[in-house]
């Protein structure tokens, strides 16, 4: 690990749980981020503790240095209700009250609930997706409540995503953090206990399941994040939800592992998940040749007999309408239309499927 000092010059953005500040190391202005449930209040002047780990190899993090303290005061003791450690045993590990933990008021209700009523559960493999799916359901169906799950795949802290935080803003989302990841507005221990949650605890039509931001890759067929996506199918169909396998495609994206359906897809939907899964696809909008790359990976896709695709449109607007920016690996939506159009198409399925669990 790389550490850094420095002192703190300005403020910079902030957004639910988190705040920038630019920071003087070594005379250098650095940007910082610091999420204020852990860190607490920073001002002008205040010497801090960063890690610039990340940020030094030139890592996708975002350009950040994270702040860890100050180093001349104590932050200030957070204190409330609840035992469950996230991050743990880490030294800035965070304690919640979890929805599912015997303090929560909710406790009786997740002790006994069985299932998830036929709930549409979208997946998908980049945090990228999330607006497109959200954007897309929201356009065809307005009033419909969606639960946001973010696991603990890639970024823990849900403050990191400011996509997150718009949505939630607007009161398109409600924010799940399952697992070791936190800040949401309900927590919970696991995938399992979050899918319930948000169907019993928050009452939602639909919810979606993406790890933050910071998907981990590695060139090979199983290194990588995205393979949680097959086991959240594996979770869904468990509790009696209906899963909708959003694919990963790209018409841009320069490493051939990733055109058409990405490999990620392929391994986590036909090698991961052990249960079914419907699978939308489209084809509105998406130029000829990216759609018969796409459509040659079909047959790899099918050849379990677990998955059924499902063929949606009505996806273009509602992308172009996003309430926040679509950006995946540094390309915008006309740069890889497919690639948002393919999430979004989760977003049409679970708002046709809602009609049956409200």
């Amino acid at each position: 690990m790389t550490w850094r000092s420095g002192v703190i010059l300005e403020p910079g953005d902030s957004w639910a749980g988190a705040h920038e500040w630019w920071v003087d190391v070594e005379g250098t202005r650095r940007r910082g981020l610091a999420y204020t449930e852990i860190v607490g209040d920073l001002a002008i002047g205040d010497r801090v503790l960063l890690n610039s780990t990340a940020a030094d190899r030139g890592l996708g993090t975002g350009g950040y240095l994270y702040i860890i303290a100050p180093l001349d005061r104590i932050p200030e003791e957070g204190s409330g209700p609840g035992h469950i450690v996230k991050a743990r045993y880490m030294p800035q590990q965070t304690m919640v009250l979890a929805v599912d933990e015997q303090d929560s008021p909710h406790h009786p209700i997740l002790r006994d609930a069985e299932g998830i009523d036929s709930m549409p559960v979208v997946v998908a493999d980049l945090h990228s997706a999330l607006p497109a799916v959200v954007a897309v359901a929201r356009h065809h169906s307005p009033e419909l409540s969606i639960a946001y799950i973010h696991t603990d795949t890639a970024a823990l802290p849900i403050a990191f995503s400011r996509t997150a935080a718009l949505l939630r803003e607007r009161g398109d989302i409600t924010t799940i953090t399952s697992g070791q990841s936190f800040g949401g507005d309900v927590e919970a221990v696991n995938l399992h206990t979050a899918l319930l949650a948000a169907r019993h605890v928050i009452g939602a039509d639909m919810a979606v399941v993406v790890q933050g931001p910071g998907n981990v890759g590695t060139g090979t067929r199983w290194g990588f994040s995205g393979t949680a996506v097959g086991e959240a199918i594996n979770a869904i169909n468990l509790l009696g939800g209906t899963a909708i396998a959003t694919l990963r495609v790209s018409q841009a994206d320069h490493r051939p592992r990733h055109r058409g359906i990405s490999h990620h897809s392929l391994t986590a939907y036909t090698r991961v998940a052990l249960t079914p899964a419907l699978v939308p696809v489209t084809s509105e909008g998406i130029e000829a040749d990216a759609l018969a790359a796409i459509e040659a990976d079909y047959p790899a896709l099918l050849s379990t007999g677990r998955l059924t695709l499902v063929d949606v449109d009505g996806i273009r607007d509602a992308l172009h309408q996003s309430p926040v920016p679509l950006r995946t690996m540094g390309r915008g939506l006309t740069d890889d239309y497919a690639a948002f159009a393919f999430a979004g198409a989760g977003g049409v399925l679970a708002a046709q499927r809602t009609a049956s669990t409200r």
